[in-house]
């Protein structure tokens, strides 16, 4: 079974959906508006068994203790989506994963982020997933690792307005093109306690020359000067040059049948992580693809025993009388 919300970076071709704004502000990370998602059964949404099964989706569909809601906020002078996912009764602060997804120009992806989320929100996540300018009906031009980047540093500040966001307990987690969004991320100083990656690509050099015919329409489509600026982007977006500067605990897994990112990728940037004595962990699952398809439940198991480990708890004062 493959997933859709995590698909590589050539599947975009077929998906042009810009999407346009009337109102805009500068001020980063401001909430603009927050309101209820609005869901929808499993054979309402097309497609969306290549996703889930429908056992697991409408477990999470059926469950009243959660809720997910649309996020609106300002990054860079436009206003963005992210789709945040968490318990309906606010109790207090919980830690927060933040979802870096796949591919390119996207539409609504809630119901597929619905499962995802759902994992995470019953061990006591709150999950948001930021959807990058040009997406979900957003401005802007996604340049898959260039000022979008923005959109996931800014929900820094975002997270401050929201009250059960405990701050202090922030991590990353990607995939494919997400991964390579957290590399940056983390080299940008975004405060995560810890993080975590899947078929994420760290040479884009690499991806690229893999199959030239397959990546030129969208290289040309998304950057018409790139032979000028060749060596800028792609170095921004190749981790594996620049590993020095990843100093946050990173677990990097990747589907050992992968044929989107070669997992050398990974390989390659562990080997980096470990040269320079990086805090890390790999995982090659065998014979599994590139969304790691065939041990999503695992895949996320492991991902919440890594981020557990890096909690910080509430410090109490004890005031003697």
């Amino acid at each position: 079974m493959k997933t859709i919300y995590t698909f590589s970076l050539v599947s975009a071709l077929a998906i042009c959906a810009f999407g346009s704004i009337s109102a805009q502000t500068s001020e980063n990370g401001k909430l603009i508006s927050r309101s209820p998602y609005k869901r929808a059964p499993f054979d309402a949404v097309k497609g969306l068994e290549k996703v889930v099964s429908r056992e697991e989706y409408e477990t999470a569909f059926r469950d009243d203790r959660f809720e997910m809601e649309t996020v609106k906020y300002s990054s860079d002078g436009i206003i963005v989506s992210a789709f945040l996912f968490g318990p309906k009764v606010k109790t207090g602060k919980l830690p927060v994963i933040v979802f870096n997804r796949g591919g390119y120009i996207r539409g609504d992806i809630g119901h597929e982020i619905l499962p995802f989320a759902y994992r995470f929100a019953k061990i006591g996540f709150i999950v948001i997933a930021p959807m990058y300018r040009g997406s979900d009906g957003a401005a802007g031009k996604d340049e898959v690792g260039g000022g979008d980047v923005d959109d996931l540093m800014n929900v820094v500040p975002l997270l401050q307005t929201v009250p059960e966001a405990d701050t202090k307990n922030l991590f990353l987690y990607g995939e494919s093109r997400g991964g390579m969004m957290v590399f940056q991320a983390l080299r940008d100083g975004f405060p995560a306690n810890a993080a975590a990656t899947f078929g994420g690509f760290s040479d884009f050099n690499m991806l690229i020359s893999s199959d030239p015919k397959l990546y030129e329409p969208l290289i040309k489509m998304i950057w018409p000067d790139f032979e000028a600026k060749k060596s800028e982007i792609v170095n921004r977006r190749s981790a594996v040059r620049w590993a020095d500067k990843i100093n946050t605990p990173i677990f990097l897994m990747h589907g050992g049948a992968d044929r989107s990112v070669d997992p050398q990728q990974t390989l390659n940037l562990a080997t980096q992580l470990q040269k320079l004595g990086k805090n890390y962990e790999l995982l090659i699952y065998n014979g599994d693809d590139h969304t790691l398809s065939h041990n999503q439940v695992d895949r996320d198991s492991r991902v919440a025993i890594w981020f557990k480990k890096f909690i910080k708890k509430m410090k109490t004062h004890v005031t003697n009388h």
